[in-house]
């Protein structure tokens, strides 16, 4: 099991120092930032879905309604960018936590019709409140100037800064998993009467994971407004929702390096395929998605930890 740790220790600081050397190869900074700004959005939904049990099919009202306030804030309010995205995210917090008490008590597919429901609510408020822009969306967001003295109009500037906040959302998810909190939700994930039968307040744990997970969604949407400088209706929409499901299931449901190696092939495909297939883009990807769950159904990184387990088990019955 120390070996499996160090070889995968070892495999993220090599991961870690590709994506700091990427910009310098000749890798387009803003498909980068905008692959990790997803990989952000993967991750928060991982932590609901993979580690609670509980599905969501309106995560994408809560990034895109950060993302309109932050673009808001930092294009007419004059908000300094750290402003504005804590704004954002805070924002997200706050209708996490309503809509979770709306659907938190509830199960299964009840529970994701409700999160849907009050999702398509948020994408028409977004869509005729004035300040949003409405079909024609929000325009023209300026990245400013981080902490008075750093220009994030540069491009490397703002890939590093969204790289360090990627960093800092997936090391809080591990110390959050693997804290006793993260304990008791992997226990409602597999048996939830008997964490209530053991004790648990269950919804409020539940209802944490929930708050956390739109959090930190509404982070990745903040950060996305400000990477690409716009917010549309599109990141608001069902589809979106939808797409982080996508992400989620086919790099592996629970895992850590899922969410992050589904967000990146599905953006990569997104953006190798757009100027090849025009619309035919979200054909294939289904192709792709159902290939994989049929053929690996935990996911890309959970069936290479399955296998890894499977190979480590028989060296060791073969050992004795």
């Amino acid at each position: 099991m120390q070996s499996i740790n160090r070889q995968g220790h070892t495999t993220w600081i090599l991961v870690l120092l590709a994506l700091v050397a990427a910009p310098f190869l000749g890798v387009y900074p803003v498909f980068l930032m905008n692959a990790l700004c997803f990989a952000i959005f993967a991750c928060a939904f991982n932590l609901l879905l993979g580690y609670t049990g509980l599905l969501s099919f309106g995560h994408a009202a809560f990034m895109g309604s950060a993302a309109y306030i932050t673009g808001w804030l930092v294009r007419s309010a004059g908000w300094p960018p750290e402003l504005g995205v804590l704004a954002g995210t805070l924002m997200a917090a706050v209708l996490g936590l309503l809509v979770g008490l709306v659907g938190i008590r509830r199960q299964g597919i009840y529970f994701a019709m409700v999160t849907l429901a009050m999702a398509q609510m948020i994408y028409f408020i977004c869509l005729q409140v004035p300040f949003t822009g409405g079909e024609d969306g929000m325009q023209g967001v300026p990245r400013g100037v981080l902490l008075g003295f750093i220009p994030l109009a540069d491009d490397r500037a703002m890939y590093f800064l969204v790289l360090a906040i990627f960093v800092g959302v997936f090391l809080g998810i591990v110390r959050i998993v693997h804290s006793p909190y993260g304990q008791v939700l992997k226990a409602i994930r597999e048996n939830e009467p008997r964490a209530i039968s053991l004790g648990y307040e269950v919804d409020r744990f539940k209802l944490l994971a929930f708050v956390l997970s739109t959090a930190v969604a509404g982070l990745a949407g903040s950060v996305k407004a400000l990477v690409l400088g716009f917010a549309t209706l599109s990141d608001v929409h069902w589809s979106l929702s939808g797409e982080v499901v996508l992400m989620t299931l086919l790099g592996g449901m629970g895992t850590f390096a899922g969410p992050v190696v589904g967000a990146f092939t599905i953006i990569g495909l997104q953006n190798f395929l757009a100027d090849r297939v025009g619309s035919w883009v979200s054909v294939i990807i289904g192709a792709i998605f159902v290939f994989c769950v049929i053929a690996f159904r935990k996911g890309v990184v959970g069936e290479l930890l399955a296998w890894q387990q499977r190979r480590k088990a028989s060296e060791a019955t073969a050992s004795r």
